[in-house]
């Protein structure tokens, strides 16, 4: 049996070093040229590639490790899946519920395993907290609470609660068995504007159990602790002390004069085995891929957690509003989600897991594909079609003409236009011209696109310029008028050219290009994608 992992930094270095000890790691899939030279150069005995399809087409790697960053997962995920692999994919499983629900239903389809790393469901000290929960050894549950705090490592591509709150929401479903009935989020953006560093999200349940979890990475000191407030005795696990992680406290309350005393005890150490939680959880899919049975972290337990931090999102979007995660999970009967205050006008078309924001309008007639973003005060005109993966900052305008494809961006107050010589006092609805902005393509900020105009594949606007003629295909444009100022790759890096050559490599995702008769092709075939971590 052999393995393939992609991703080797951050916590993918755990991943290569307990796969390797194992004995089952045969290739790794690394986009960084650093890290990718410092592997080939530790001798490892390893195939180092910076594709994946040298492991999503190696018929001898059975399973593949995703240990990248979240916003890849699904993409990363879905590749593998449809390669006829077996997946474990690191926490969270994907960032929309759309995404998550495709890559359990891709599994299902193509027969493959779908594990998820949610690591803390094979630490032993937790698996015999689970058992005493079970045994009724700490009594009727009354509250969970959970502190996972650091200092740093701060993303920007997700906020604290999708990076730090899965593994405590896994543990929270595994000990009490119960989906939450109302979910509460509210927290502090300090660093950037838009991404939350701190979150305290609150978790009540039919059974009468509430809990809380705190996440931050802009803390003093590292705490991951875990508490358990049953009728009979208290479990504390901290897994930040070197030797008793879990403590019992059969702390009691005495009713004296019909008032409540408490009776505090000495803590007592848990006995349990003393085994690495990530090696567990890397033999448990092992034992998956042999006996095929589904992993304890599944997919669908993965949609569990998704679930949750969805609502917990939308809560937190919302300035701790209560939000019934079912009804969260819901969406719409297509699956999109829109805020309260945005406007929707039938009949149009909305793809499942799009996400339309505040005061924003979609007028009749409109087609918006699956997992779009449309940003704050963002009007879509009537028959405007967008396609899949299409992000929509705030305040732009996108006028009747305006066409989409797949994987666009369109920049914050960018402008379309859709009337050449527009004249209030003269209607010229019959005149409108066709913009169409093709697969990949960028548009930044405040730029101007004058109608009747094709964006090329993979192009790039840059901010405040004003397109006033087509733009070839993954073309960097610049000033007014927008004139070429170099080629962009497909990843978004520009490309650098030598003095006469017409070839070059992006420096960020090695692809390769050619230049022909003033144009850019991809010189790679389709379909060799490199991984980001």
């Amino acid at each position: 049996m052999q393995i393939g992992l992609i991703g080797a930094g951050a916590w993918g270095q755990n991943h290569l070093r307990v796969w390797k000890s194992l004995g089952v790691l045969a290739a790794v899939c690394e986009a960084d040229d650093a890290r990718r030279s410092k592997l080939e150069e530790d001798g490892l005995e390893l195939r180092v590639t910076p594709w994946l399809r040298d492991l999503t087409d190696d018929a001898t790697i059975h399973g593949i490790v995703i240990a990248t960053p979240a916003e890849t997962h699904f993409r990363l995920g879905k590749e593998c899946l449809l390669a006829g692999k077996d997946v474990f994919i690191e926490k969270p499983l994907a960032l929309t519920i759309a995404e998550g629900e495709e890559l359990v239903r891709l599994a299902r389809e193509q027969k493959r395993l779908l594990m998820v790393g949610h690591i803390l469901q094979y630490h032993p000290a937790l698996l015999k907290l689970k058992r005493m929960v079970q045994s009724g050894e700490l009594g009727k549950i009354n509250y969970v609470y959970s502190n996972r705090l650091n200092f740093g490592r701060i993303r920007t591509e997700e906020n604290i609660l999708w990076s730090f709150a899965p593994h405590d929401i896994s543990v929270m479903l595994m000990l009490l068995n119960e989906m939450p009935a109302r979910v509460s989020s509210q927290g502090g953006n300090y660093l950037h504007r838009s991404i939350a560093d701190v979150t305290v999200s609150n978790f009540q349940f039919a059974s009468g159990v509430n809990a809380h979890i705190f996440v931050s990475w802009l803390h003093p000191f590292k705490e991951q602790k875990l508490v358990v407030v049953g009728e009979r005795q208290m479990a504390v696990f901290d897994d930040m002390v070197s030797s008793d992680k879990l403590m019992l406290y059969p702390h009691r309350i005495q009713w004296v004069n019909r008032m409540p005393v408490p009776e505090k005890a000495e803590g007592v150490p848990v006995e349990f085995d003393k085994k690495e939680p990530l090696e567990e959880e890397c033999r448990h899919f092992l034992e998956c891929i042999e006996t095929r049975n589904p992993p304890r972290t599944d997919g669908e337990e993965g949609l569990r957690v998704l679930r949750l931090l969805n609502a917990c999102q939308q809560s937190l979007e919302q300035q701790g509003r209560q939000v019934d995660p079912c009804a969260a999970a819901a969406l719409s009967p297509a699956g999109y989600s829109a805020h309260p205050t945005s406007c929707i006008d039938e009949p149009c078309e909305i793809g499942a897991g799009t996400k339309i924001w505040h005061y924003s309008h979609i007028m009749k007639d409109c087609k918006i594909g699956r997992n779009c973003n449309i940003g704050q005060n963002v009007v879509v005109s009537p028959g405007c079609v967008l396609g899949e993966n299409v992000k929509v900052q705030n305040n732009v305008s996108i006028y009747t003409g305006v066409i989409c494809e797949d994987d666009v961006f369109l920049g914050p107050s960018m402008v379309f236009t859709n009337v050449i010589n527009p004249r209030s006092h003269v209607v010229r609805r019959t005149e409108y011209r066709q913009t169409l902005v093709r697969r990949g393509a960028s548009i930044g900020a405040n730029a101007t696109i004058v109608c009747g105009h094709t964006i090329g594949r993979y192009a790039f606007v840059g901010a405040g310029a004003v397109v006033t003629k087509d733009v070839a295909d993954y073309a960097l444009v610049v000033g007014n008028p927008a004139r070429r100022a170099g080629w962009m790759c497909q990843c978004g890096n520009r490309l650098s050219f030598s003095e006469g050559a017409s070839q070059a490599a992006c420096s960020a995702c090695h692809g390769r290009y050619e230049k022909l008769d003033g144009q850019l092709r991809p010189v790679e075939a389709s379909g060799v994608t490199p991984a980001h971590d």
